[in-house]
C-alpha cells in the first residue's frame, strides 16, 4: 500500500508540473500552440493563420508578452484605446472600427482555446466588439453588367483576353471568392453538369453552378490551352504565351482585369472581383430566390452574413410602398 500511495504522489506531481509549465508560459508561446491547433485541428487555411498571427502577436507586443493569467479587462481596455488611436500607412489614418474589431475576434478566439485547455485567462466573454455602421454592399445594376461583360466579350480574341473573359463569366455565375477561383482545378469543373464543388472558407465544400455563357466562355478558353498546368486559369505572360510550365493566376491579376475592363465600359464606381460576388447575390435575390439558398449558394455560415443584401432586395417592402404610399393626397 505504501508504494502504491508513492507511486500515486509522483504522478500527481508531474500533472502539477505540467500545469504549472503550461500556466507560466508565455503568451507568445501559448499564440504559437493556438496557431498550431487552428492549423491542425480546425483545418484553417493560411491565409487566417496568418491574420491570426498578425493581430494575437501585435496585442502581445503591446501587453509585454505576459502569462495568461495577467489578461485582464483592464488589459483589453486599455489595448482598445491603443488600437482606436493607432495611425498607420502613408495618410496615418486612424484604423476602421471593422479592422479593430478583427483584432478582437483573433483576442476572442485565442482566449476561448486558453478556456478549453483550461488555461487561466480572461474569459472571451468579456471582450465585447466595437458598434460599426451597417454594412453595405456595392454591386453593378444589370445595365453596368452587360457593359462590363460586352467589353470584355469583344475583346476576346487572343488567349489572354478569352481567359479574362472567361474569369469575368465565371465569377458572376458561381458567385465565387477570387482566392476560390485561383485555386480552381481544371478536374474540379464538370462542364456536362454545369455545376462542381468548391472549397470556401473553414475548407468547407459547397455546389456552384454554371450558366450557359460561362460554360462556353470556359471551354473556348480551355480550347485555345496547351501547358500542361493543373489550374483552371493560369497567368499567361504575353512574352511567354505556349510554354508548358504556366503558374496560377493571381488574385492581383484578377483585380486589375476587373478594373481595367470596368474602366472600358465606363462604370465609374469602384469595383472588385469581390463586387461581382454581390452581384451574383443581389441578382438571385431580385429575382426572387429565397435567402436560405443564396446563403448556401455563398457559401455563408451565418444567415446574418447574408442578410446585408435584403435592405438592397426587399421586394415586399417595395411593393407595399407602392401600395399605400401617398394615398392620402389623392
Amino acid at each position: 500500500m505504501k508504494q502504491r500511495h508513492t507511486i500515486t504522489n509522483g504522478l500527481d506531481d508531474e500533472r502539477i508540473n505540467v500545469s504549472y509549465n503550461v500556466f507560466m508560459k508565455t503568451l507568445n508561446s501559448l499564440i504559437t500552440d493556438f496557431l498550431e491547433y487552428l492549423e491542425v485541428e480546425r483545418g484553417r487555411s493560411q491565409k487566417t493563420i496568418r491574420n491570426y498571427d498578425f493581430y494575437l502577436r501585435r496585442f502581445s507586443k503591446w501587453a509585454g508578452n505576459p502569462v495568461a493569467k495577467k489578461i485582464t479587462r483592464e488589459t483589453v481596455h486599455g489595448y482598445r484605446l491603443w488600437l482606436n488611436r493607432l495611425r498607420e500607412g502613408r495618410d496615418e489614418e486612424t484604423l476602421k472600427k471593422s479592422t479593430q474589431n478583427y483584432h478582437l475576434i483573433a483576442l476572442r478566439s485565442f482566449l476561448k482555446y486558453l478556456a478549453r485547455q483550461d488555461i487561466s485567462s480572461l474569459q472571451p466573454e468579456q471582450i465585447e466588439l466595437s458598434k460599426q455602421s451597417k454594412r453595405t454592399v456595392e454591386f453593378l445594376e444589370a445595365e453596368e453588367l452587360n457593359r462590363l461583360l460586352s467589353v470584355a466579350k469583344k475583346k476576346a480574341v487572343g488567349i489572354i483576353s478569352i481567359r479574362d473573359f472567361a474569369i469575368l463569366e465565371l465569377l458572376f455565375s458561381t458567385g465565387m471568392r477570387v482566392s476560390e477561383l485561383t485555386n480552381l482545378k481544371i478536374e474540379q469543373v464538370n462542364l456536362k453538369r454545369d455545376e462542381f464543388t468548391v472549397r470556401g472558407k473553414g475548407d468547407k465544400p459547397r455546389i456552384v453552378f454554371l450558366s450557359d455563357s460561362a460554360k462556353e466562355a470556359v471551354k473556348l478558353y480551355l480550347s485555345k490551352r496547351h501547358d500542361t498546368s493543373l489550374f483552371m486559369f493560369v497567368s499567361h505572360d504575353r512574352a511567354k504565351v505556349g510554354r508548358k510550365n504556366t503558374g496560377p493566376i493571381t488574385s492581383r491579376s484578377i483585380q486589375r482585369i476587373v478594373e481595367r475592363d470596368a474602366t472600358e465600359a465606363g462604370i465609374t464606381k469602384k469595383i472588385t472581383p469581390h463586387t461581382l460576388r454581390h452581384t451574383f447575390a443581389t441578382d438571385l435575390l431580385l429575382s426572387g430566390a429565397d435567402i436560405r439558398s443564396v446563403q448556401s449558394m455563398l457559401g455563408h455560415e451565418s444567415i446574418t452574413t447574408t442578410q446585408v443584401y435584403t435592405h438592397i432586395t426587399n421586394k415586399q417592402m417595395k411593393e407595399v410602398h407602392k401600395k399605400f404610399h401617398g394615398k392620402s393626397r389623392q
